[in-house]
């Protein structure tokens, strides 16, 4: 089960990246690269499908996958998208030392939660946990613990 504590390393990191983001406001990949954006947070869209994302009438570049990424080992990264695709991300992210990962409710079953945590012990978060209904999630959790952090945005 993930922790408070490695909610707050996820945080410590100085880029992150959103993988499953989108330009569709009814979608969580919008709502949380949303987040992102709105505190004011280095994050890049991981999108192979689109070229930009748009969030608040504003267009950012995505990147077709994590091996695109500048720093992939300073980067933590949020992932929504669903469990067969995630497997693959995840795969993706060890050979590429991304820093952390945040699965979001609905990105993963049992068996990739399980890989997930054993692979990033100290700075992966998903599943049981925080305060929301569904467990960690970065809308219901992610202020609270990046402020912990130390996170000076904010």
């Amino acid at each position: 089960m993930a922790t408070e504590a490695a909610a707050r390393a996820f945080f410590a990191a100085p880029y992150f990246a959103v993988v499953g983001a989108s330009s569709d406001p009814t979608k969580f990949g919008h709502k949380i690269f949303a987040w992102y954006t709105h505190h004011a947070l280095p994050a890049t869209p991981i999108n192979p499908s689109s070229t930009s994302i748009s969030v608040a009438s504003h267009s950012y570049p995505t990147l077709a996958s994590l091996s695109l990424l500048p720093h992939p080992t300073e980067t933590s990264v949020s992932i929504i998208t669903p469990p067969k695709v995630t497997k693959k991300v995840l795969e993706e992210a060890k050979k590429l030392g991304i820093k952390g990962v945040w699965l979001q409710p609905g990105s993963f079953d049992d068996e990739i939660l399980k890989d997930m945590l054993d692979a990033w012990k100290e700075t992966g978060v998903g599943g049981e946990g925080g305060r929301g209904g569904e467990g960690w999630c970065v809308l219901v959790d992610g202020e609270r613990v990046a402020k912990a952090a130390g996170v000076h945005k904010l």
